[in-house]
C-alpha cells in the first residue's frame, strides 16, 4: 500500500485541485456540449443516426485503450507533461473538428466524407482526454495520504458531475445563434484549466521515479477496483442508453414526453451525482465502506427503477440510483491508489479507467439485447451486478479488517 513520500502532504493536493476539478468541469462541459448539438449537425450534414452512434462508440473505444498508455506514461515521464499534452491535445482536436464541421457545411461535403472526418476527430478527442481524469487522479495519489484521497477525488468527480448538467444547457444557449458556436467557445475553455494547472502543477516526476514494469491488468491487488469501476460504468451506460425506451414502452409516453421524461431523468442523474460527491468530502469512509454503500444504494435505485410506472417513479429512482454512484465514483480510483506503490499509481489509475471503458462500451449492448427480452431486465441486471459488488467488497473490507 502506498504513502506519500517524504515532502509530499495534502497541502500540495490543495495547491493542484482547484486546477484538476476545473480541467475536468471544463472538458465534461466541451464533451456534452458536442453531445447536445451532434443530432442537429447530423441532420444539416445529411447523416444517418447510426453514422453518429458509430462515431460516439469510436471516441469511447480510444478512451479505454489509451487511458492505461497514458497512466503508464506518466509514471515514467512525469504526471505535469503528460497531462499537459493530454488537455492541450483535446482542446485542439476539438478545435480541429468544429472547423472541420464549418468546412463540411460550407462545401457540402459528401456524407461518407463527414463521417469519416467526425469520427477521426472525435477519437483524437477521446484519445488526448483519456489522459486527463488518469493523470488527475495521479496527481492526487502522489499528493494525498491514502485516507483523504476518496474525498480529493469526489471533489474532482463532483466538478466532472457539474459539467454533465451544464454541458448540455450551455450548448443550446449558444446554439441559437450557430450550430457551431458551442463547440469554439467548448473547445476554448479548457484553456482556463490548462494555464491553471502550468503554473500549479509540480515539474518532478512522481514520488518514486525509478524505472519499474508497469503492473499487469491481471494484478491481484488491481483487480477488485477493476471490477467494480467496470460494474459502475456498465450500469450507468445501461441507465442511459434505455431510458428512453422506457418511457415510450413502460410509462406509456408520447415520444415527444417520453423523451422530456428521460431528459428530466437524466438532469437527476448529474444533481444527485453532484449533491452526493460533495456531501463525500465531508465522509471520513474507507474506499471499500463507499463502494459497498453506494453500489447497495445503487442497486435498490436500479430495481426501483424496473417498478416505476409513472415518471415521478423514474426520476426518484434515478436519483437514488445516482445518488450510490456518486459514492462508488470517486471510491474506485482510491480504491485502486491504495494498493499499489508511488510509482506505480499512473498505471493503476490507467487501469480503472480502462475497465471503466469497457463497461460504456458493453453497457449499451447489452442493455439494448436485455431490452428485448422485457423493458425492465436491463435494469434488473444492473440491480444484480451492483448488487453482487455490494456483497464482494463488504467481504473484502471485513476480510482487510
Amino acid at each position: 500500500m502506498t504513502e506519500p513520500t517524504p515532502g509530499q502532504a495534502p497541502a500540495a493536493s490543495r495547491a493542484t485541485l482547484v486546477p484538476l476539478m476545473l480541467a475536468a468541469f471544463t472538458g465534461t462541459v466541451g464533451i456534452m456540449a458536442f453531445v447536445a448539438v451532434a443530432g442537429p449537425l447530423a441532420h444539416v450534414l445529411s447523416l444517418e443516426p447510426w453514422h453518429l452512434g458509430v462515431a460516439m462508440a469510436i471516441a469511447g473505444v480510444a478512451w479505454m485503450v489509451m487511458a492505461r498508455v497514458w497512466g503508464v506514461r506518466s509514471d515514467r515521464a512525469g504526471r505535469r507533461p503528460v497531462l499537459l499534452l493530454g488537455l492541450a491535445g483535446f482542446c485542439l482536436s476539438y478545435l480541429a473538428l468544429a472547423l472541420f464541421i464549418e468546412a463540411a457545411r460550407h462545401f457540402a461535403l459528401p456524407a461518407a466524407a463527414a463521417f469519416a472526418g467526425i469520427a477521426i476527430g472525435r477519437a483524437a478527442m477521446g484519445t488526448f482526454y483519456a489522459a486527463v481524469p488518469v493523470v488527475a487522479g495521479a496527481v492526487v495519489a502522489d499528493t494525498v495520504r491514502p485516507e483523504g484521497r476518496a474525498k480529493s477525488m469526489a471533489a474532482i468527480g463532483a466538478a466532472s458531475s457539474a459539467g454533465l448538467m451544464v454541458g448540455p444547457g450551455f450548448a443550446g444557449l449558444l446554439a441559437g445563434w450557430s450550430l457551431q458556436l458551442p463547440l469554439y467557445v467548448t473547445a476554448a475553455l479548457p484553456l482556463f484549466a490548462l494555464a491553471l494547472l502550468w503554473v500549479a502543477l509540480p515539474a518532478e516526476t512522481p514520488g518514486d521515479a525509478r524505472p519499474r514494469p508497469a503492473p499487469r491488468l491481471s494484478d491481484p491487488r488491481l483487480r477488485p477496483a477493476m471490477v467494480f469501476g467496470f460494474l459502475a460504468a456498465f450500469a450507468v451506460a445501461i441507465a442511459q442508453v434505455v431510458v428512453g425506451f422506457f418511457a415510450i414502452d413502460r410509462l406509456g409516453l408520447d415520444p415527444a414526453a417520453a423523451a422530456a421524461a428521460a431528459g428530466t431523468a437524466l438532469a437527476v442523474v448529474g444533481l444527485a451525482l453532484v449533491t452526493t460527491q460533495t456531501l463525500m468530502q465531508k465522509l471520513d469512509w474507507s474506499p471499500l465502506r463507499l463502494v459497498a454503500t453506494g453500489a447497495a444504494l445503487a442497486a435498490a435505485g436500479f430495481a426501483a427503477t424496473a417498478a416505476a410506472t409513472t415518471p415521478f417513479m423514474l426520476w426518484a429512482a434515478y436519483g437514488f440510483a445516482a445518488a450510490g454512484m456518486g459514492m462508488v465514483y470517486p471510491a474506485v480510483p482510491a480504491l485502486a491508489a491504495n494498493s499499489v506503490d508511488p510509482g506505480e499509481q499512473g498505471a493503476a489509475a490507467g487501469s480503472v479507467a480502462m475497465a471503466q471503458g469497457l463497461g460504456i462500451v458493453a453497457g449499451p449492448l447489452a442493455g439494448t439485447a436485455l431490452y428485448a427480452l422485457f423493458p425492465a431486465a436491463p435494469y434488473l441486471a444492473s440491480a444484480l451486478a451492483l448488487g453482487g459488488g455490494a456483497l464482494a467488497a463488504l467481504r473484502l473490507a471485513l476480510r482487510r479488517a
